[in-house]
């Protein structure tokens, strides 16, 4: 069974995911960094160092939301980069395209609704693609992930940033009662959406993390599928080759 965020809800997974996203979009960042205490800031600058070789000049950033990702991947893509990211939550993207004209990057980065398990790009499109704690989010992973590989050219990067799960003793049991029983609190009284953040944990939990997702990568196509754990494991960076 799939997990989502309104329980009592009849609505696929996909639909859920957009209203929950566009009913905590205006405190998104801020709970962002708040819940990780700033380390997703590094999380997100770790993941973006993947591209600093390939210099992308076409990058296509999956499940964008606020454009966190997006904007930071400029960091390493060549001086004339363009950036396209696509969300399914409206709401996410009014926050995002507003901060795009603050930082006055809305020339750089191009925003549109658009749903991952079914891109409107052509194959061969984008040098990289990017997802930062999104993919766990596809109603079907596989084929979210078959879409990414299909609009990256021959020889382009994938980059995801996704949480993952320690297994050490004793960061396991704290994770697991800082994710389960402190984050959906904070979450519910910050965002006013309690069903968001313990939604939060749940699908985390249900993600195909390391190795296994390693594996899939490698099964939908991917070449040189890596995996490299940050921070006792908590998320983690994967990178593969088209």
């Amino acid at each position: 069974m799939a997990v989502v965020p309104y329980k009592e809800d009849a609505a696929d997974k996909k639909s859920q995911v957009a209203k929950m996203f566009d009913n905590i979009a205006g405190k998104y960042d801020f709970l962002n960094h708040f819940l990780s205490v700033g380390t997703d800031i590094y999380w997100r600058r770790k993941a973006v160092d993947e591209l600093k070789d390939l210099r992308p000049v076409r990058i296509l950033d999956i499940a964008t939301g606020t454009a966190d990702f997006a904007i930071e991947t400029l960091r390493a893509a060549a001086p004339d980069a363009l950036v396209t990211g696509v969300d399914i939550s409206a709401g996410m993207l009014e926050v995002g395209r507003q901060k795009l004209v603050d930082k006055k990057l809305s020339h750089r980065i191009k925003l549109e609704l658009a749903d991952s398990e079914n891109l409107p790009f052509d194959d061969n499109a984008f040098d990289a693609v990017t997802a930062s704690f999104g993919v766990r989010n596809f109603a079907h992973l596989e084929r979210g992930l078959a879409e990414m590989r299909r609009v990256l050219r021959p020889g382009g990067q994938l980059v995801i940033l996704e949480f993952s799960k320690p297994t050490a003793f004793p960061l396991k049991q704290a994770y697991n009662f800082y994710f389960s029983r402190v984050l959906p609190v904070f979450g519910k009284v910050i965002s006013k959406d309690q069903s968001a953040y313990t939604y939060l944990p749940e699908s985390v939990q249900a993600f195909p993390d390391g190795a296994e997702f390693v594996a899939i990568l490698g099964r939908v196509g991917f070449t040189n599928p890596a995996w490299q754990p940050l921070t006792f494991g908590i998320s983690s960076i994967y990178t593969a080759r088209k």
